[in-house]
């Protein structure tokens, strides 16, 4: 673990969790957030993780999320887009199932922002959410991003288009 409350921590993506990130990357349920629809080998996995330590060389990283008395990490978060000319970032977050709506979420997110705006130093984090995740907006806006603006028809699904909304959290300074 690199940083923790103590209840819950972040740590870099490892090889030894190639197979739980196998089984969220082919989860069909889940494609519509992470935006392919192709399912994505273990070799694949095993080799981005191979690479998954340096922010600034390969523009994202995987973190996995820690629960004290947990084994297995209990979700991740995704930073991508890095763009260090422009200091900003996007972050994407996963929590599992039978661990969603506990807070785990919040805590998480706020130990990346520490990390983003006090280590890495970037001015802005920006997110994406479709319109129709409740929870994920009410998560967003509670650590205090901002609206943004509204993408509209920007997620297809089988029932139709979803617009989406971007979020923005600047450095205070």
């Amino acid at each position: 673990m690199f940083i923790s409350d103590g209840l819950i921590s972040l740590r870099i993506a490892e090889p030894g969790d190639a197979q739980q990130i196998y089984d969220w990357e082919n989860n069909r349920d889940l494609w519509r957030v992470s935006e392919t629809s192709n399912p994505i080998s273990m070799f694949q996995i095993e080799q981005f993780l191979l690479g998954n330590s340096d922010l600034a060389a390969n523009r994202q990283l995987r973190l996995m999320i820690g629960l004290e008395g947990v084994e297995r990490a209990i979700g991740c978060l995704d930073l991508f887009d890095y763009q260090p000319i422009h200091s900003r970032i996007g972050l994407g977050i996963l929590i599992e199932d039978g661990y969603r709506c506990r807070g785990h979420a919040t805590r998480a997110v706020t130990l990346c922002l520490r990390y983003l705006f006090n280590d890495v130093m970037v001015h802005q984090v920006h997110c994406l959410v479709d319109e129709s995740n409740a929870a994920s907006h009410q998560l967003f806006k509670s650590l205090g991003f901002s609206p943004a603006g509204t993408l509209r028809d920007w997620i297809k699904t089988p029932s139709g288009y979803l617009n989406a909304v971007f979020y923005q959290k600047i450095a205070q300074p």
